[in-house]
């Protein structure tokens, strides 16, 4: 059940993925939180130079596992305006993270782009819980997916 300190995280994320947005990216924003609930580091989507791999929630397992304990990992949640790729979730799953909480599905981006003409992605989105089935998952968020559909209206419009 989401809750409103994961509003709050969620509304994070999304701003974050409003500001990768306006830098020229692609808005995507995610927020790692411990177990006390602090955010611990946070980040957006960097691959307009070309690195498609520079997601936030790839970062975001990167950080983890080199400054978090694996008890501490396993106890944190990672917040994010977009549900894991097959990437990041595989990321996400292999350190050991915890909980995830995203305000859109896979499955409503696919159907977004698809609607604005977008091309399929190189990789199938598939839902996180296919890639990692340990990891508790919750989303889509309603609104909060709804702001997220009109970053990406702006992004392909």
């Amino acid at each position: 059940m989401v809750d409103d300190a994961d509003l709050t995280h969620l509304r994070r994320c999304v701003a974050l993925a409003r500001a990768a947005l306006e830098a020229g990216d692609e808005p995507f924003g995610s927020v790692l939180v411990d177990a006390e609930g602090r955010v611990r580091f946070e980040d957006s989507n960097h691959v307009a130079g070309g690195d498609a791999t520079r997601h936030p929630e790839f970062a975001i397992a990167r950080w983890a596992a080199q400054h978090m304990t694996p008890e501490e990992r396993a106890a944190a949640t990672v917040y994010t305006s977009g549900e894991h790729c097959p990437m990041c979730a595989a990321a996400h799953g292999w350190v050991g993270l915890g909980r995830i909480v995203y305000a859109s599905s896979s499955t409503q981006l696919a159907s977004w782009l698809a609607e604005l003409g977008v091309p399929p992605a190189p990789v199938r989105a598939l839902p996180v819980t296919e890639i990692a089935p340990g990891v508790p998952v919750e989303g889509p968020v309603p609104g909060l997916d709804e702001e997220v559909r009109e970053l990406h209206r702006r992004l392909h419009g």
